[in-house]
């Protein structure tokens, strides 16, 4: 069963009891202002973050991903909240596109200098956005709007070609942080059931376990998308890294199968049980072919869709048998999915109507039919 609560979660959290909850898996605003969005202005509040730490059982795990630049900011309103830090663990990916500003261009621009066109780009696919670089294409190499390669045409500019202002994004931070407690871990477990995290559940190349096909049905398989079999053995030891598994991350990381891994939500995970719900054109900032112009009609029209996969393998980590998680920033549901694909109860909070009608409509579809309810509050 699941409930998802509509409305602040501030406000929300304070109506729940005293460690209720077993853990928290979220994916809350990363202070980045994305995409203009109001909810992104800010990390969530050590408010808010305290309040959490109150509803959950002593040793019980926080797992909130966070934006590379505001990492810190977050790490400590947590810790501040009252939690102790753990870890920090981290999801990384190829498929980052660079938001980097081309000095040498806009040196250009500030004299007034008009630059020659030497090239077309081959790798250009995406046009000149507001939100990317002015003069970075795929390859790296500066380009106008139309994917054209321009010449340095000061000397100034010349001895920045080359130059820019951010590195490629590959990887999210996760902080992990656990609420204190008193006693030994060994006595804290067996009165709360929380203080450890699931490692034998969690080993890499071991777990085999449902999860959606291609079709977006339910179907069994290795506990990693990409089908990593059953070595035989015990399994490796999960890591505090997992990755995509594309072969930009898989050249520096080596073997694939020492660590957990799961490739961004796909439009089949991310429009899953939203086959009845009205459709819009959108713009995915998750997808770099299309960054530059409305994907095709979607259902699931949130912007920062986490993996089920990714989400379930974090839930499956940090709660224990039959608990129940808490997901105060729910946006589309991928937390709740990940929480019910492994048997627990879910309890979700998000402001936004539209979004929480997403969210409840994907959870459905991963339920046992059986066992099928939501409670949905406001």
């Amino acid at each position: 069963m699941f409930e998802l609560h509509h409305g602040n979660c501030l406000d929300i959290l304070r109506t729940m009891q005293d460690n209720s909850i077993d853990a928290v898996v979220t994916d809350p605003p990363y202070g980045l202002s994305f995409m203009g969005k109001k909810w992104d202005y800010d990390v969530p509040s050590t408010e808010i973050w305290a309040e959490c730490l109150r509803v959950l059982k002593p040793g019980s795990y926080l797992l909130a991903f966070a934006g590379t630049r505001t990492q810190h900011r977050m790490a400590v309103r947590i810790e501040d909240a009252g939690f102790e830090i753990r870890d920090m663990l981290a999801w990384m990916y190829g498929s980052g596109f660079p938001k980097s500003h081309d000095v040498s261009k806009a040196i250009d621009k500030t004299h007034g200098a008009n630059r020659t066109i030497i090239g077309v780009n081959p790798n250009h696919r995406l046009g000149h956005s507001k939100g990317l670089s002015a003069g970075v294409a795929m390859s790296g190499q500066p380009h106008t709007g139309d994917g054209n390669i321009t010449a340095p045409a000061t000397e100034l500019a010349k001895k920045y070609d080359g130059w820019g202002t951010a590195l490629k994004p590959a990887m999210e931070p996760i902080t992990m942080a656990r609420k204190p407690f008193k006693a030994t871990v060994a006595q804290n477990v067996q009165e709360w059931r929380t203080g450890a995290i699931n490692i034998d559940g969690c080993r890499i190349g071991k777990r085999k376990s449902r999860r959606l096909n291609r079709s977006g049905s339910i179907g069994y398989g290795g506990s990693e998308p990409q089908g990593i079999v059953d070595d035989g053995g015990i399994g490796r030891w999960p890591a505090n890294v997992m990755h995509d598994g594309s072969e930009a991350v898989l050249k520096g990381m080596g073997q694939a199968s020492r660590f957990f891994y799961c490739p961004k939500a796909s439009n089949v995970d991310r429009d899953h049980g939203c086959d009845a719900m009205e459709a819009r054109v959108t713009r995915c900032m998750e997808n770099p072919d299309t960054r530059d112009r409305p994907t095709p009609m979607k259902s699931n029209f949130h912007p920062t869709v986490k993996p089920t996969e990714l989400m379930r393998y974090l839930c499956r980590l940090v709660t224990p048998k039959d608990g129940v998680v808490l997901d105060p920033f729910t946006g589309s549901g991928s937390t709740g999915r990940g929480a019910i694909l492994e048997g627990f109860r879910f309890i979700g909070c998000e402001m936004d109507a539209d979004y929480i009608k997403i969210a409840e409509a994907r959870i459905q579809a991963v339920m046992p039919k059986e066992i099928q309810h939501c409670l949905t509050l406001d």
